[in-house]
């Protein structure tokens, strides 16, 4: 279900807001929505991968390898 949230901006963010979503032709509630979603899914992206390579890491290293040199196969 979706929530809605309301949040406060300067006048200059606002209007860089509108500019964005007009260059996407979107409405600037949908623009900041979008975004907020995109990032927050990409927050989540890369707390996984550093979580993941705090456990796995060395064992990942060992196997394939570090940096360009490495041949993983």
């Amino acid at each position: 279900m979706a929530k809605e949230i309301r949040i406060e901006v300067d006048d200059e963010t606002y209007e860089e807001l509108q500019r964005r979503a007009a260059d996407g032709h979107e409405d600037p509630d949908q623009y900041a929505s979008r975004r907020l979603t995109d990032d927050l899914a990409r927050t989540r992206f890369l707390e996984g991968a550093r979580a993941f390579v705090e456990e796995h890491g060395q064992a990942f290293a060992d196997r394939f390898g570090t940096g360009p040199s490495s041949h993983a196969a």
